[in-house]
């Protein structure tokens, strides 16, 4: 039987260049957080959190108006830009 990290994509930047980039994580995350090890997965990257809502906001938003909609998208994004660079800076220089 395959495991789901038989599946993931590597990092291209990587192997190409050696260090992590913005994203590195993000599948291995989304699989933790998918399979209940919620610490686990934000550690693994931080920003699933705020990029599930995210993601499911836009996906609703295509459907179905809210009056604040824009607001709410507009504010998870930039968290989740936030919360990627800052966990990335971190990341890279320990």
């Amino acid at each position: 039987m395959r495991l789901p990290e038989d599946y993931m994509l590597p990092c291209l930047n990587k192997k190409l260049f050696g260090f992590d980039c913005l994203g590195c994580g993000l599948q291995r995350g989304l699989n933790l957080l998918f399979h209940g090890e919620f610490i686990a997965a934000f550690k693994m990257y931080p920003a699933v959190y705020t990029l599930v809502p995210l993601g499911l906001l836009i996906v609703t938003s295509l459907f179905y108006k809210f009056k604040y909609m824009n607001k709410v998208i507009n504010g998870l994004a930039i968290a989740t830009v936030l919360i990627i660079i800052i966990s990335f800076t971190i990341k890279f220089f320990n």
